[in-house]
């Protein structure tokens, strides 16, 4: 078996990540070498891989999660273009993990051609190493303002001839329009590849819909090669804080008498939002993502996350007035920690003229540091201890401290100290620290003890990765069992069926 398969979608957040990693765990079962692949990833939540040369670089975390449901360590080459927006305007470009520019609408165009063939040039360098490359494209195939330069979705599909399901929001509703208008705008080259749809996230009677599939099949000539239903425990590794909702994930009951808080803030460009997510796996232990000074008010513990542009995030987070709400948190002796950025932010000084070119501006000052900003980025994958407890996590940041002397957090392997930790007010520029399970439990149960929560207790047996891998299983049980698989085995294996019908108007 050799071959392709893009999952499109109607939307951004319409299930193209976890049908991917879905078919891939599915398609890993059946003893299949299976990678994922995402040409162009625009978020702000990535991980650090170190590939075979020991350099380390940038993918989405979403194309790692998908790695681990293939059963392979991530890759670079799962997502050789990554967009990490710094504003609304432009956005750092990762390619093949390495920050070389940044762009804007305008000048990115100029600068397509070589992502483009990068991507390219990796894709089929991946079909040289796997039976099969599953790849996820970006916010939806028929955005018909950007299809000359695509190499995400249609292009991409075009120049390997992929087969291509769309994957449709049955929750958000109108999703029989959605595929619809997504097919008959697309040119008829393209749409000679669209195979068939999905629909994600269906609540309720199989039977009250049936007759909407069927007809959806008669208008377009195509089937629905499954329904998936609404799954709570699908909620690891998005690409976007916002698909997270309010609270996340689907907290437990307390294993003491008490809940514990958690209360992160909602940066404009929060990045690595993920890093909560191993709070949320505790039971009793209550993550909201919030934009409101009151929400942390009420909160136990305060969580200041990542941000790909720190000083505009911290001049966001005065004129909201949750800089004052934190300032009250922390002055009252409650838990407050910041990572990467958000550690930023609790320093007394920012000297940035690499990302915001704002020369020397005014933390939080919280904690007895001063950062400043270097043109290299650091990425690392990085172990050490903290709390008496071994630690991993990962490096992404411009960001050093280069002032005082403060109590470190965590010290690496070779006792070097990192981030700094002033009574109740901690920070670390490590990302994925709280997924190494003991050090978790033992600033959990600090936190609860600093914000008074004397009936919270830490479950003593929660393994993250057991977490992320039950979750992973969960995907490709319901790619098993709600969708049409033998289709699915057909596309990789043989393409689309010739012949499928042409739905106008089309597009250029």
């Amino acid at each position: 078996m050799t071959g392709g398969l893009l999952v499109a979608g109607t939307t951004s957040d319409a299930g193209k990540s976890i049908l991917t990693a879905g078919i891939c765990r599915w398609l890993h079962r059946n003893g299949v070498r299976v990678a994922p692949f995402k040409a162009q990833n625009m978020s702000n939540n990535s991980v650090v891989v170190v590939g075979p040369d020991g350099r380390g670089g940038e993918i989405g975390r979403a194309q790692a999660m998908q790695a681990a449901a293939a059963g392979i360590a991530p890759d670079i080459r799962f997502n050789p273009v990554l967009l990490k927006p710094g504003s609304d305007r432009s956005s750092q470009v990762v390619l093949l993990g390495e920050a070389v520019d940044t762009v804007t609408a305008g000048n990115y165009r100029s600068l397509r051609p070589r992502l483009a063939e990068t991507a390219f040039a990796t894709f089929a360098d991946l079909r040289g190493d796997y039976d099969v490359v599953i790849c996820e494209g970006a916010g939806s195939p028929t955005e018909i303002n950007l299809r000359a330069g695509d190499f995400v979705n249609m292009g991409l599909a075009r120049r390997f001839g992929l087969p291509v399901v769309v994957v449709g929001d049955i929750d958000r509703g109108g999703v029989f329009a959605a595929f619809f208008g997504t097919l008959a705008l697309l040119a008829a080259e393209d749409q000679e590849l669209v195979a068939g749809f999905v629909v994600n996230k269906f609540r309720g009677d199989l039977s009250i819909l049936r007759p909407g599939l069927d007809m959806i099949t008669a208008a377009t000539g195509r089937p629905v090669h499954g329904v998936l239903p609404f799954h709570l425990d699908v909620w690891l590794d998005a690409e976007d804080s916002l698909a997270y909702g309010r609270v996340l994930g689907r907290p437990g009951a307390p294993h003491g008498t008490e809940w514990l808080r958690v209360a992160v803030i909602r940066l404009p460009r929060i990045s690595n939002a993920t890093d909560a997510e191993a709070l949320a796996a505790e039971p009793g232990v209550q993550v909201r993502l919030t934009v409101e000074p009151a929400e942390i008010a009420d909160a136990d513990l305060v969580v200041l996350p990542g941000s790909k542009a720190t000083v505009s995030d911290l001049a966001w987070l005065r004129d909201t007035g949750l800089a004052d709400a934190v300032r009250t948190h922390a002055a009252a002796g409650k838990p407050l920690v910041g990572i990467c950025g958000g550690f930023q932010m609790l320093a007394e000084t920012i000297h940035d003229e690499v990302e915001s070119g704002h020369g020397t501006v005014p933390g939080l000052g919280l904690l007895p540091v001063g950062i400043t900003f270097a043109a290299r980025k650091t990425l690392a994958r990085s172990e050490g201890a903290a709390l008496g407890t071994p630690v991993h996590g990962y490096e992404i940041h411009h960001g050093y401290v280069a002032a005082g002397d403060p109590e470190p957090l965590l010290r690496y392997a070779d006792g070097r100290p990192e981030g700094a930790v002033a009574g109740n007010v901690s920070g670390t520029h490590w990302h994925g620290a709280f997924e190494s399970d003991e050090f978790r439990r033992r600033f959990l149960t600090r936190a609860a003890e600093q914000a008074g929560r004397r009936g919270f207790s830490v479950a003593p047996d929660t393994r993250y990765a057991a977490v992320r891998e039950r979750a992973l299983d969960v995907l490709g049980d319901l790619v098993e069992e709600h969708l049409d698989t033998e289709a699915l085995w057909q596309l990789v294996e043989k393409g689309v069926t010739p012949g499928l019908p042409f739905l106008p108007p089309g597009a250029p």
